[in-house]
């Protein structure tokens, strides 16, 4: 369990392999651009590596966690599956999985397990230069099995979660999954956007406070990635927009009808839920 290779060496897969290199993992690592490959040795993140997907190293490790987005990670489950070892067990960080998880575990057959998880941490920069093992420290990890996961696989993904010290271990299906996280992630990406995008911004940064600075952190956005998750997860997102367009427009008539009881419930509430995470 020692020896784990992680592909994709960007801030998420170089944040791991940061942090298991730490707790003593001998990690290896795969990136098409070999700079990052580099970057790696140089800065004793990984023990060695490699740009080339070849059977001969993806071959060697028994462990393998895929640090890759989602259609990505398909097309080299239905490319280079075969390459894997029999009886190894590979792990994901994909932000869905609904739309993934069956399928690669079909692909894959009886052969090498398949066992999803989501790291719900990240930053708003990009690239192994940027890895840091802390920003797991606070943050939540989510494990997704299905039926065809093992009491074995699942405390593979367990431990690794507890290597890189998350706050909490969760077990989800991969449905209830994309549910919370359409939610909880994918339309708090969406608010950030259109709260950004919604007046010119160029002249503001000159009055703004923290609460505006704080509600569009997350506005400094990977296009590529968010794009492939919020369509990936179509159906569920949606659903979560529809839900707060329905409260935002309850608050606009509270205001418009001067409601202050109204507004000031709304508020009630507000604070209490918001309770919970203070804690």
């Amino acid at each position: 369990m020692d020896k784990i290779l992680i592909v994709g060496l960007g801030l998420i897969g170089g944040s791991y392999a940061k942090g298991l290199t730490k707790m003593g993992y001998n990690v290896y690592g795969y990136n098409r651009n070999k700079d990052a490959i580099d970057y790696a040795k140089k800065n004793k993140i990984i023990i060695d590596g490699s740009s080339e997907f070849t059977e001969d190293f993806i071959g060697e490790f028994d462990r393998i966690i895929f640090s890759l987005y989602p259609k990505v990670f398909k097309e080299y489950i239905e490319k280079y599956g075969s390459f894997i070892k029999k009886g190894a067990i590979i792990s994901d960080v994909t932000g869905v999985k609904e739309s993934i998880v069956t399928d690669i575990q079909n692909i894959l057959g009886d052969s090498v397990e398949f066992i999803a998880a989501h790291p719900m941490a990240g930053k708003e920069v990009y690239g192994i230069e940027n890895a840091d093992e802390k920003i797991f420290e606070n943050a939540n990890y989510i494990i997704t099995p299905t039926k065809k996961n093992t009491d074995k696989g699942i405390a593979f993904a367990t431990e690794i979660g507890e290597a890189l010290n998350f706050r909490k271990i969760s077990l989800l299906t991969p449905k209830e999954h994309d549910e919370m996280i359409a939610f909880l992630s994918q339309l708090t990406h969406c608010i950030a956007v259109a709260l950004m995008t919604c007046k010119d911004s160029e002249d503001l940064v000159n009055y703004t406070g923290d609460s505006f600075r704080d509600l569009t952190r997350i506005a400094n956005i990977n296009e590529n990635m968010w794009t492939e998750l919020f369509l990936m997860n179509k159906s569920a997102l949606l659903k979560e927009m529809d839900s707060f367009i329905n409260c935002m427009s309850k608050l606009r008539d509270f205001i418009n009808n001067e409601d202050e009881e109204k507004i000031k419930n709304m508020m009630r509430l507000s604070t209490e839920r918001r309770k919970y995470f203070n804690k």
